[in-house]
Parts: structure tokens; sequence; C-alpha cells
């Protein structure tokens, strides 16, 4: 079989979301031909380079959605009128907030692309920024676009030509000849999934452990303060509710069309039911982790300061150290030999500064005697440092785990905390209740003194505390490994092929089988290298990268 894996700013680059559980799903399934189309968020993360693939992954597109993309060209006066009856629709469907005009501008445009080239000077023109004002104008607009102003609309347009550059890219071609598209997040991700699907009848599968949507209301919160709407501002009122309508309308219109949905856990499935998915599209898929990192913690149960609360993850104003940090004052009351142990696998500077002054005002250094250097009971470390080389570690260090967060998604490092056989303390937000089932505290969160008081009757009981371990390490076995992710993926491949085919022309699966396609081109000297293309424009002026692995027939 093979899979056509679309990723936007992770697999197979060395950083960014998704990159784990894809590599692992690819890893996982040798026996199914892969081919990547990735969409690079930044310079930098291409320059970091890309992790190493496996053989079966046949072939490798990558495009930026950072660098400019003007392909010079120009449209004659029909097909200029062909693009303003197209991107009216799509702009009057953002607008008002309606799905049929936003589909049939969406796909309009693409079928212009298809036909004439790329849409980067179109989609900047005075004409596209006179639609846009138009459509806000017009009866029926929601109240906050009919406010943009002329900037509002020059930055609109902007950000709008970025997000719908997939439609320009020369994928397709070859997109129809995979057997399933899998795109490893909705949102710009699975744009080329779409089109896909509309034009050849490919099978779309959309896997969504973070919903797009939901990143992106939190990315640009109503409370964020406006900026010019440049590079490192928040964006005005009227541009953040144009870009918010586009992504919902973006959302269900993938919701509507692909065969299936899997998202990671009954939050993100609430936000897909919520947009317009069906029940009976949608199947849950926890992510997979490999078991294996903590196992050395796990099977010692009794490992680690009973005293010692631990808190692993990424300091930032969601993760709510500050309330935290107001527990562990009451916890340390009550407990006065206590200590709270906080890892950062990443940090926020100035949240971090915060953080550190109100530790050093509510817990001044305690010494033992005259002569002795004071220590405060509050320490913030970093993973793969010297007390702690790896998160394994980290968890090991105590026998309760704490999570404060305010927002959340799937927590991944409370199933790791699990995997580990500790005891947790968490809020409930997000997948929590569903992720820990029973075998931990939960605590409403923004609640200091509820968090406290959880952890007080943990520290207090320690049988009760590697009961929960225990049942946390089980539940964590039985519905978090790589292999469970990695078997739900293998069945639901061949469920989308067993739905047989919908591709207009009335082709079938595996009509053409894997010997028929040589990657590469036939015009390639047998001593080139074949694992590497240069980036040159594509027929569109897009510029691409093309990476295929050598073939032997």
């Amino acid at each position: 079989m093979r899979i056509g894996l679309l990723t936007e700013g992770g697999y197979p680059y060395a950083t960014g979301e998704a990159r784990l559980w894809c590599d692992r799903l690819v890893r996982g399934l040798p026996q199914h031909e892969f081919e990547l189309y990735a969409l690079s968020r930044s310079a930098e993360q291409e320059e970091r380079g890309r992790v190493v693939l496996p053989e079966h992954v046949t072939r490798v597109w990558t495009a930026p959605l950072w660098a400019p993309a003007d392909d010079g060209r120009t449209y004659s006066r029909r097909e200029r009128r062909r693009f303003a009856d197209c991107f009216g629709d799509l702009v009057r469907g953002i607008c008002a907030g309606e799905s049929g005009p936003f589909a049939t501008g969406l796909y309009g445009l693409a079928e212009l692309a298809r036909e004439q080239g790329g849409l980067y000077a179109a989609l900047r023109s005075e004409a596209a920024v006179r639609a846009v004002e138009s459509a806000c104008r017009a009866p029926g607009a929601r109240r906050p676009v009919q406010r943009a102003q002329v900037a509002d609309l020059l930055d609109f347009v902007d950000e709008l030509e970025r997000l719908l550059r997939p439609l320009s890219l020369d994928w397709y071609e070859d997109l129809r000849e995979v057997d399933v598209c899998h795109a490893a997040a909705g949102g710009i991700a699975a744009l080329p999934g779409l089109l896909a699907k509309r034009f050849f009848g490919v099978p779309l599968l959309v896997t969504e452990y973070g919903v797009q949507l939901r990143a992106h209301y939190l990315e640009h919160a109503a409370d964020a303060p406006p900026g010019t709407g440049g590079p490192g501002g928040a964006p005005r009122p009227a541009v953040r509710a144009l870009l918010a309508a586009f992504h919902m309308r973006l959302a269900t219109e993938i919701y509507a069309q692909a065969d299936l949905l899997t998202p990671g856990n009954a939050h993100a499935r609430r936000w897909q039911e919520r947009c317009g998915a069906t029940r009976d599209r949608l199947r849950t898929v926890y992510p997979g982790m490999e078991a294996d990192r903590f196992a050395t913690v796990g099977e010692d149960p009794e490992c680690g300061d009973p005293d010692t609360l631990v808190w692993v993850g990424r300091i930032e104003p969601a993760k709510d150290l500050i309330a935290l940090l107001h527990a562990f004052a009451e916890v340390r009351r009550a407990v006065p030999d206590s200590r709270l142990r906080i890892f950062a696998t990443a940090a926020v500077p100035d949240y971090l500064a915060d953080c550190r002054s109100l530790a050093a005002q509510l817990f001044p250094d305690e010494a033992a005697d005259a002569v002795t250097v004071g220590e405060n009971p509050v320490t913030f470390e970093e993973i793969g440092g010297p007390e702690a080389p790896s998160s394994a570690d980290a968890y090991g260090s105590g026998r309760v785990v704490v999570l404060s967060s305010v927002i959340e998604g799937f927590p991944i490092n409370l199933a790791e905390a699990m995997f580990c056989g500790r005891a947790t303390v968490s809020t409930d937000v997000g997948a929590v209740c569903e992720v820990i089932g029973g075998t931990g505290l939960v605590v409403p969160p923004r609640n200091p003194r509820a968090l406290a008081d959880a952890c007080l009757s943990l520290l207090r009981d320690p049988e009760r505390a590697l009961r929960l371990g225990a049942a946390a390490r089980a539940r964590a076995q039985e519905l978090f490994t790589v292999e469970q992710n990695v078997a739900a993926f293998r069945e639901i491949y061949l469920r989308l092929l067993a739905g047989g085919s919908t591709r207009p022309e009335g082709g079938v699966p595996f009509e053409q089988p894997p010997e028929a396609r040589v990657p590469g081109h036939w015009t390639s000297p047998t001593w080139a290298s074949p694992t590497t293309a240069p980036t040159v424009p594509s027929p569109t002026g897009f510029p691409t990268t093309t990476t295929t692995t050598e073939a032997t027939v």
C-alpha cells in the first residue's frame, strides 16, 4: 500500500510538532510504502535538517510556507475574472460564516492554480484587497469584520496568501497515485489531502492530537495585546476575526470531506463534533509513547524521595506555576521536609523569571545553622543536567508528580509519569481525566488550596501513592504504547481501502503495482545521486524540493 503522509512544521524535520509519532508510525509499518509531503514553517527548521528516514520512505516533497513565492505569473483578462469570482466566493464565505461559498471558492482557486499556475500575484493584488473589503462591508458580514480598516485588509490578504500556498504546489499529480492520504494534523497540513480527495477521489485520513482550530484560538487569544499586525505582534481585532473565520471554515470543510478522523482524545473529539464531524467517521486513537524509556523507573516504584513533589514540562503561563508555588507554600507549612523540584523542558524567559522571583519570596533560603549555606526547597532544573539526564530520571526523583495547567490538550508529561509508576495530582483541564482514568487525584484549575490538599493526602499516605502509581503504570501500558498506536493505524488503512474506490475515473486501489513506477527522472545518468534533488522552481513557480530513494528493477 502507498501512503501519502502530509505534515506541516514537523516530520521529517528534526524539530516541530508530530515529529515523534509520525516517525514511530512510519517505522512501525515497514510493509507499506510511504511518501512524505511536508510544509516547513521557517528557515531555521530547514537548517536543522531532517531525521534519518527508513528505506520504505520512497519520496519526500517539501515546500516552505515562510519563503516568498512570487512566480511572476500574470493572468489574462478572462483568468482575472475567473479569479475574482472564485476569490469573491471564498472571502464571502469567510466574512459571512457560510461553508457553501467558502468551499466553492476554495476549489475554484485550486482548479485555477492547477490549470494556469501559481496564485501569488493574484492573491496579493489590489483586486484581492477590494474583494475582501467588499465582503466585509456586505450585508450579513459578521460585526467584527465590518470594522476592518485598510491596514487590516492588507494584513489579512498577506496572511491569506501564505495560508493558500498549498493550492499552488505541484504535488497533486503524485498524490493522485497514492492509496491513502494521511494528514498528520488538521488545518493547512490537510489542505493538499483535501484537494486530492476532491479532484482524484483519494481517501483522506486526518489525525489530530492537538486540534489546529483550538491552537489558533489560543495563539491569538482575545486578551492578547494588539500589535501592528507585523511579525512578532498580535494581530488587530479585525484581522484576528478574519483569520479565525478562515480557520473555522477550513476545519469545517476538512471534517465534512475526510473519510475518517482520528482524534487523539475525547477532548479533541468534542471539538471536531462541534465543527460538524459526524460520529460515524470518528475514531479515537491515543498517541503512542516508548514505554521502554521509563521501564527502569517504572519497575522500581519505591525509588525517589517520598517527600518530594515533581513537576516536568515547558515553563509558560498556561502551566500556571504561580498557583503551584502558592500551593506548595501550604504543603511546606504542613510537611516541613517537603521539596518541590521543577524540571523544565523549555521555558518562556520572562515567565521563568517571575516564577523564580516568587519562589524566592515565598521560600527564603533555609540553613541548618549559622555556618551552613542556605537552600531553597524549590529548585528549577533542566532535563539533561547532571541531576536528571533524562525525563525518566526527573520523574523518578520523587513519588508524586504534579500538573497545575489551566490549558492542556493531551497531557504527554502526565502519561510519561504514569509509565514511571508515579502517583499524580492534576488539574481538571483538557484530556486529563480521560488519561488518568481514576489512577490519580484531580482538582479544579486555579485553586492552590485544593492542589495543596491533594498533594498532602499523598505525601501523608505513601502506600496509597504506591497503589495509585502501580495502577497508573498498568493503564499507560494498556493504552498509550507505540504498539497500540501502530496497530490501530494498520487496521484503519485497511479499512479505508476496503471501503471501495471513490476515484472519478473509476480506478481501484493497487491498480498499478509499485514496480510500475520508478522514483526519479528517466533522463538522470546512472552515476547521478538519486537521493536528493536540488531545490528548483516548480512548474507552478512555487519552490519545492523532492527526495527519492533508489529503486532496483
